[in-house]
């Protein structure tokens, strides 16, 4: 079954930097755009960035455009989200998933933003 496992979140001051990893497996992930999402607390998870399958397309949310950066590597079947000059307001848990057809959730990584 289709399975992600994400990790690399933690406590970071605003400015800081955090890299996101998520290994991904029961699915042909080599033809599948991929994404990032997050869930702040009281609020609806949403998309802030997606790749396609060889990486050629990729898109960001507004509010983290400029400053995340997401790749992939098709080898390996894990997919990254590089995250710079963080702000309190990017604290959230941090999941990905296919981009369509969403898969079952994994637990995520807290990413949490704080002096």
């Amino acid at each position: 079954q289709e399975q992600f496992v994400e990790s690399g979140g933690g406590l970071v001051q605003p400015g800081g930097s955090l890299r996101l990893s998520c290994a991904a497996s029961g699915f042909t992930f080599r033809s599948t755009a991929m994404g990032w999402y997050r869930q702040a607390p009281g609020k609806e998870r949403d998309l802030v960035a997606s790749i396609t399958t060889g990486g050629l397309l990729i898109s960001y949310s507004d509010s983290v455009k400029g400053r995340f950066t997401i790749s992939r590597d098709n080898a390996a079947n894990a997919v990254f989200l590089q995250m710079d000059s963080l702000k309190p307001e990017d604290t959230a848990v941090y999941y990905c998933n296919k981009l369509w057809d969403l898969g079952p959730w994994g637990q995520g990584t807290q990413v949490t933003v704080s002096s």
